[in-house]
């Protein structure tokens, strides 16, 4: 049947509904139990022994099922924790609610009350009683045709409500990333950071290399930068004596979407005092570990049929070692700009004359190493050309003291000792700026007043983000990250309906 026969149908139900006098959404019915409630309760019960229970049990939920056998009926209920079966019987509900549940359609959220018992099959049931079910909110609209359900990844993600009403393991999903950002914010509480809030609207992008999203603001006639990180106001918390901090939140980047990458997406960023990047491997290895065995009772889990282990120590590999060992390119070539430039290119890498010798060896790391590290790897001594917010090494000041964490060839964090000399800070921004008037919109913009800051004394401190999208992913065992975002952005479809899906004649 066509949709819009589907929808004069339904119409036409709601108008004899009103001429019976129905209310087709109350708010004026209270609910005692979950389906999950019931059914851990009396799930292993034996059907002689719930014949003795006579308590009253009252839920509601979206009518998922029916099979009708004329004076009889068994109906599936769906709520937020799971699924429960009814048994309407004409003789016991009564003519006016058995009326109501003949105009009853697939969709509708409904009430039931009664008691429980057991089929023949052993499922449990609950048995309505007289007037043991009420209409609480009409469906109009058809769901997604029964057996093949909704499958379209596109309206999935587009209509996030219907694929959670007809996809239950999508809520699973949701349920887990709640989960695992409460898990860590235990684990940072305990460790007596204090969770705080910087602003979403800067009047400079800063923190990290990534081009923004622009606004302004009328009233004060200023521009302001959705932030790309908080890392430059959390620091500012750090030399005002906080000293332990952390913020999950969203950071906002105007750059391309694909399976691992939304232009809105959620990151923790914590800060230590008196800490530096080597103390942050030990403290990463610890968190993912705990949020693991929360969830698995395990250090091994799956994502996309591999086997992670999340078993510390990890292994530890600087930026040179691995474009060496696990890249394949030779330790001389690393040396020298010019073989470097033209070994890129040989990859397919645009490489500009203005590119620094750092920028262009993480090209070649990303090309060649990045989708090689699969168990749990820390990747050290990154290039200050590509760290200005980093501290320099001690032994080696080309180098920073940084590290990225990779995991099933993804990045899931970055951290490092960060970098607290004011006028390193300042020279590290006039190097981006040059950066910038080359054409590379994503450098650093100069930030006057973090340097400022600084000026009055930063402590040693060691900081990084851990993006929470990713490392639920991970968990979830979610291929794309649209899948763990409840309202990924999308292209806009042009000519495209809002609501379009495939429905079949599931009404009664």
């Amino acid at each position: 049947m066509e949709e819009s026969e589907l929808l004069k149908k339904r119409r036409e139900k709601i108008e004899s509904l009103k001429a019976d006098g129905i209310d087709l959404y109350p708010n004026d019915v209270r609910v005692g139990e979950t389906t999950a409630a019931i059914s851990a309760r009396f799930g292993q019960t034996d059907p002689e022994a719930l014949e003795k229970v006579t308590e009253r049990f009252t839920l509601a939920g979206r009518l998922m099922a029916v099979r009708d056998f004329g004076k009889a009926a068994f109906i599936t209920i769906q709520d937020r924790k799971g699924r429960l079966q009814a048994f309407l019987r004409k003789n016991q509900l009564g003519e006016k609610a058995f009326s109501l549940f003949k105009k009853l359609d697939i969709g509708d959220i409904v009430w039931i009350a009664g008691r429980v018992f057991k089929t023949k099959t052993g499922e449990l049931t609950i048995d309505a009683e007289e007037n043991g079910l009420r209409l609480l909110s009409k469906s109009l609209r058809p769901l997604p045709e029964k057996w093949h359900g909704l499958t379209d990844i596109e309206i999935r993600y587009r209509q996030r409500h219907l694929d959670m009403i007809v996809n239950p393991e999508v809520r699973q999903v949701f349920h887990k990333r709640s989960r695992i950002i409460s898990l860590i914010r235990r684990f940072m509480e305990e460790r007596d950071f204090l969770e705080v809030e910087t602003p979403m609207m800067q009047p400079k992008a800063g923190g990290a290399v990534a081009r923004p999203f622009k606004t302004s603001h009328n009233a004060l006639g200023m521009n302001l930068f959705l932030r790309i990180a908080p890392e430059l106001y959390l620091k500012r918390l750090i030399t005002g004596g906080m000293e332990r901090v952390f913020e999950i939140n969203r950071n906002f980047r105007n750059e391309g979407i694909s399976t691992f990458h939304n232009p809105e997406f959620t990151m923790m960023e914590f800060y230590q005092a008196y800490a530096t990047y080597e103390d942050l491997m030990a403290m990463t290895e610890e968190l993912l570990a705990s949020v693991g065995r929360d969830l698995f009772g395990s250090l091994r889990f799956s994502y996309q049929r591999q086997e992670i282990d999340l078993t510390p120590p990890w292994r530890r590999v600087t930026v040179r070692d691995a474009v060496v060992e696990i890249g394949g390119v030779e330790a001389a070539v690393l040396d020298d700009h010019a073989k470097m430039a033209d070994h890129a290119r040989k990859l397919g890498i645009e490489v500009k004359e203005s590119d620094p010798p750092g920028k262009v060896l993480m090209a070649v790391f990303d090309e060649t190493v990045e989708m090689n590290l699969v168990q749990p790897t820390f990747v050290t001594h990154y290039p200050v050309d590509v760290s200005p917010l980093s501290r320099r090494n001690a032994a080696d000041p080309s180098l920073a003291d940084r590290f990225e964490l990779y995991i099933c060839g993804k990045e899931i964090a970055n951290a490092f000792s960060e970098l607290n000399d004011p006028v390193d800070q300042r020279q590290r921004f006039e190097m981006q700026l040059r950066e910038r008037e080359a054409g590379n919109l994503e450098a650093h913009e100069m930030d006057e007043d973090y340097i400022g800051a600084l000026e009055y004394g930063m402590p040693p401190t060691a900081g990084e983000g851990i993006g929470i999208d990713r490392l639920v992913m991970l968990f979830t065992d979610s291929a794309s990250i649209r899948d763990v975002i409840l309202f990924p952005l999308l292209r806009k479809r042009e000519g495209a309906r809002d609501e379009s899906t495939t429905a079949v004649e599931n009404d009664q």
